[in-house]
């Protein structure tokens, strides 16, 4: 036999949530019921943007150098992670607005601000390597930021849970593809 707990109503009085929906109309999303920090939340996104970004750009940069027998797949490989960190990119700087802040993609430090490293590899093995490692910083990173966000912001937490889905994708990807260039695993299973 199950209880219901009735100290706690399961749905407000509609006339309190209109009520409420009028008040503090600056703080935009930002209601009442937001058990987040939300200038924490938004200084976290601020680096998880960042980080995007120099992915967006290290991945660019890897679809237009990479060169050599096979670099075409590989290369339109890297064009797709771009595109799709760049879809990462704007929801996290669409979550930093909805929460009241200003997306920082001024480029000024923006390495600071990062979680992953740009990178400096010219062989195509070496930029799947950079890749690769990038991601897994990543994958760790949103794990990580998942957890924090847990239940005090639960819009966060499930774009980041769909970020983290894209970027094991992508890991995977980058290990298939150094398994198929150098013949063995990166990372020993």
């Amino acid at each position: 036999m199950t209880t219901t707990d009735t100290s706690k109503p399961f749905l407000t009085d509609v006339q309190e949530l209109r009520r409420r929906a009028k008040e503090h109309l600056d703080d935009g999303a930002v209601t009442s019921s937001y058990a987040g920090d939300a200038k924490k939340t938004i200084e976290i996104l601020q680096s998880v943007l960042a980080t995007e970004i120099v992915c967006v750009l290290r991945y660019t940069m890897h679809s237009v150098a990479a060169q050599g027998i096979n670099s075409e797949a590989v290369s339109e490989e890297f064009a797709e992670h771009a595109k799709e960190e760049r879809q990462h990119m704007l929801a996290v700087a669409e979550r930093i607005d909805q929460l009241g802040g200003k997306p920082n993609f001024n480029p000024e430090g923006l390495l600071t601000r990062s979680a992953s490293e740009y990178g400096n590899a010219e062989k195509l093995i070496d930029m799947i390597k950079e890749n690769l490692v990038a991601e897994r910083i990543a994958v760790e990173h949103y794990r990580e930021l998942i957890r924090y966000f847990d239940e005090t912001d639960p819009t966060t937490r499930v774009m980041l849970e769909g970020i983290l889905t894209v970027e094991e994708e992508h890991a995977t990807d980058m290990h298939d593809l150094l398994v198929a260039h150098q013949g063995r695993p990166f990372i020993e299973q």
